[in-house]
């Protein structure tokens, strides 16, 4: 693509009650441009990374909360991060919507080879494992650590270690059952406490990771998300501690912060019985 020239988009033919697609690029479009906000006129790349990060967190708890009208905003939202970043680059004259579709299109045709080709795919199993060959083939990732090495850094941990696992796991390197899991687990916690007692920073920092790291592979073993029970724990916590200031307003007429520790795991236990 050559560089673009400005393209004039009237403010007025944009106040509508429904929209479409196109509606959108031309909102962005202005937006973007002398006429439009300064505010998203000076944003770049980098400046708005966060934020795209932050709305497609927010789109997750309207899915968890089963709140379609929350979803409908939040997914809006995810949409205008992907729209900025696109014009900012149809800007320059290097890539617009067309191009984002078409390689989006052209590796979903070239990934379902069940779907629009003659391979096996009948079950969800085989149609995930053309997805994965093909692209470690695609990615040129000859080697198992190719594909180790591939998962973004900027993952979550707790996610990016489930990530790292799964893929190791296709070369056969995972245990044979929760119980070697859970040995491994014991193992690493007896280095953690070990550490604890020496002054090496680095060192219990190591095997902090080492610990959480193999209770992801019990995770892993038992069939569960570590990355998302941690998110129901933290949820959990934060409603009984909430709990328990009412509870401490309510039968010591004082703050939670004034009870003694003792008073306050009281409270913890019995909220969390109860």
């Amino acid at each position: 693509m050559n560089s673009v020239s400005h393209e004039r988009i009237s403010p007025a033919e944009l106040i509508k009650d429904r929209y479409g697609f196109s509606d959108f690029v031309k909102l962005i479009r202005l937006l973007r441009s002398p006429e439009g906000c300064p505010w998203d006129r000076e944003q770049t790349h980098t400046s708005i990374r966060k934020n795209f990060i932050e709305e497609t967190y927010e789109a997750l708890e309207a899915i968890d909360n089963d709140d379609l009208p929350l979803l409908r905003e939040e997914l809006g939202d995810v949409m205008l991060q992907v729209g900025l970043h696109v014009e900012m680059e149809r800007e320059l004259g290097r890539m617009d919507f067309d191009d984002v579709f078409t390689a989006l299109c052209k590796k979903l045709v070239q990934r379902h080879p069940h779907v629009f080709g003659e391979a096996a795919g009948g079950t969800p199993a085989q149609a995930l494992d053309n997805w994965e060959a093909i692209k470690m083939r695609t990615k040129g990732q000859t080697r198992y650590g190719d594909s180790l090495k591939s998962v973004p850094a900027a993952f979550p941990a707790l996610m990016r270690a489930q990530k790292l696992q799964s893929r190791a796991a296709r070369a056969g390197f995972v245990y044979p059952d929760v119980d070697a899991a859970w040995d491994k687990l014991r193992e690493e916690t007896a280095e953690l406490r070990e550490a604890i007692d020496g002054a090496d920073a680095a060192a219990k920092e190591r095997e902090l990771g080492d610990l959480l790291f193999a209770l992801v592979s019990v995770a892993q073993q038992m069939g569960l998300d570590a990355e998302e029970a941690l998110t129901r724990a933290g949820q959990r916590f934060t409603e009984r501690f909430c709990r328990m200031e009412q509870l401490a307003e309510q039968r010591e007429g004082k703050p939670l912060h004034e009870l003694d520790a003792a008073d306050q795991l009281n409270l913890w236990q019995e909220v969390k019985q109860g």
